[in-house]
């Protein structure tokens, strides 16, 4: 059944068509660009959300750009969406990154668009280059050289102090200080100086101008002063025609492997009152309402929320549940939106890896999940599971087809009784170590033994019917460790690959540094890491504690803002 769109539902998509409807004499002419295609981007909330803080600035006027598709031997020179207009011809060119395997997409776009790669090639014709997102604040190093200026944080609290401050045509490096200077979250490599010991390792930053040592990420501190939904409604993306809602930013259970739960923190939730003012706006546009956060079921009231919506002509969805909260207010909803597939994160296998990763859910919790699903009329699931995991054995991934098993079991219970047998697809991911988490000490295994882990998992499930499994290239996963934890020194290697047209195989086999210092070493527990110089307001001597709580299996209490003091973030002067 395809969504619906009501007559103001279908204004609200046909407003991305054509030229923004505003004047552009004397504005501030923006690029806002996803280094990913149409669909990929439009997917992205937080890209919406950037799209619709820098529209609601009087003097400025933003228009979108995505990855160009690949069309003949020629390269496609990327234009805005709006009005057709060439992306270097905007006065600021900002990349909005959620995934560090879009970097070399960066080098594309603007190779494309006849702009230097690197930002100290660039004169005062070019535009203004300045990049934020996830990626970007977990650890900018790796795309330094490409950049003018980081904006490390949530854009609602940077933007503003940014657009008062920017004037085009200024001589940059003098905007470029009075940015650093006056912008909380405001990161200009350029002003900064690596140092290293001879091991290749860090010593340091060392900052070349009157400008602060260490980056504050901004936040905001209150979620409900700004509405966060989405921008444009359009059937190209991964959720159709949905209004997406944001609930909440970070998450409160501390999985050790997840960088949202440590670099959002303190966990925050929205209060219903402005969610159901925001799911009503959406209803009147469209019949289905995507809530998205990290920790959407553990949101105060969700329950009175889906109720309050179960009308049946509201379809609510959700981003993330756990296992253990599926309410049945939470399951009729589901329901009542008829979702074919529900997915479950389980992670691991084994109790003993749970205990790990800290991720605070029993296997009873995951398989009466599974029941409970099937038997509320979704007939399909999805599992997550990680393979690579820091203390990982041939036993805990064995877990993982046993648990796969006793999850069919349940679903074949249930789906018997309902006379239709549904599918349950398991995808493996390899874990890669993330900055700003306890585990970005932790080394990766080796592509081979990634790929002899994936080969025994596939191998017990082989014979288990109505299971399918996706798998990741465990060679993407070892680009993905060197993007995500390398230093400056690995623009060489991003330039070097895009040099190459994109073959990775060809440019790890030349590159002058050995990227295997980036993946595959266990970190000391007094290096300085490439990203230490951002404050998440976590300190880094409670990762390394959670880190070796992991080492030994013990858990860790979930958040508990403001009346617990272990992380820093709440009270960052009490140890």
């Amino acid at each position: 059944m395809a969504t619906k769109l009501s007559k103001s539902g279908q204004k609200f998509l046909e407003s991305e068509i054509g030229t923004i409807r505003k004047s552009r004499r004397g504005k501030i002419r923006v690029a806002l660009v996803y280094p990913n295609s149409y669909q990929v981007g439009m997917s992205s909330l937080g890209f919406q959300t950037l799209y619709q803080q820098f529209n609601n600035a009087q003097h400025v006027i933003c228009e979108r750009v995505f990855l160009p598709p690949a069309a003949g031997t020629q390269p496609t020179v990327p234009t805005t969406v709006e009005s057709g207009s060439p992306m270097a011809d905007a006065d600021l060119i900002a990349f909005s990154i959620s995934f560090e395997n879009d970097y070399p997409n960066l080098l594309t776009i603007l190779d494309q668009a006849g702009i230097p790669l690197r930002s100290a090639d660039r004169d005062p014709r070019h535009p203004l280059v300045i990049a934020g997102g996830v990626a970007c604040f977990l650890n900018p190093e790796p795309i330094a050289a490409f950049i003018d200026c980081f904006l490390l944080g949530e854009a609602e609290s940077l933007l503003p102090r940014f657009l008062e401050i920017f004037e085009p045509g200024n001589d940059k490096k003098a905007l470029l200080t009075r940015i650093a200077r006056n912008v909380s979250g405001a990161y200009v490599p350029a002003f900064y100086q690596p140092r290293y010991h001879d091991d290749g390792t860090l010593t340091g930053f060392e900052p070349l101008e009157d400008v602060p040592a260490t980056i504050k990420r901004a936040y905001l501190q209150q979620l409900d002063p700004v509405s966060t939904c989405s921008a444009v409604v359009t059937p190209n993306t991964t959720f159709g025609r949905s209004f997406l809602v944001e609930v909440s930013r970070g998450c409160p259970h501390g999985c050790r492997f997840c960088s949202a739960g440590f670099i959002y923190r303190p966990p925050r939730f929205r209060s219903t009152e402005q969610l159901e003012q925001a799911i009503a706006r959406g209803a009147r546009m469209t019949d289905r309402i995507g809530l998205v956060g990290a920790a959407v079921s553990d949101l105060p009231g969700i329950e009175n929320l889906c109720a309050r919506f179960n009308d049946g002509r509201t379809r609510i969805s959700f981003s993330s549940l756990r296992a253990d909260r599926l309410t049945p207010e939470l399951l009729s909803a589901l329901k009542q939106s008829r979702v074919k597939t529900a997915t479950i994160a389980p992670e691991v296998g084994s109790d003993r890896m749970r205990n790990v990763i800290n991720k605070g859910i029993t296997e009873d919790d995951i398989l009466n999940a599974a029941t409970a699903l099937v038997e509320n009329g979704i007939p399909n699931l999805k599992l997550y599971f990680m393979i690579g995991l820091p203390t990982e054995t041939e036993a805990d991934v064995e877990a993982i087809v046993e648990l796969c098993k006793k999850i069919k079991h349940r679903f074949l219970t249930s789906s018997r009784a309902r006379r239709h047998i549904g599918r349950i697809t398991v995808s493996l991911n390899c874990f890669v170590p993330k900055p700003a988490t306890p585990f970005q000490w932790a080394a990766m295994y080796e592509v081979s033994v990634l790929k002899q882990k994936i080969k025994r998992i596939k191998i017990g499930l082989k014979k288990v019917p109505n299971v399918r499994i996706n798998a990741d290239i465990a060679r993407w996963a070892y680009i993905q460790g060197i993007l995500s934890r390398g230093d400056r020194k690995v623009a060489d290697i991003l330039s070097l690959a895009h040099a190459n047209g994109g073959n990775w195989a060809q440019t790890l086999k030349t590159v002058p540094t050995n990227p295997n210092f980036y993946v595959l070493r266990q970190r000391g527990a007094d290096e300085v890491f490439p990203w230490d110089f951002i404050d998440h307001g976590v300190r880094k001597s409670f990762l390394w504690q959670e880190y070796r709580r992991a080492l030994r299996g013990r858990t860790t209490p979930e958040c508990r803002v403001e009346t617990c003091h272990a992380c820093g973030v709440c009270n960052p002067s009490v140890e």
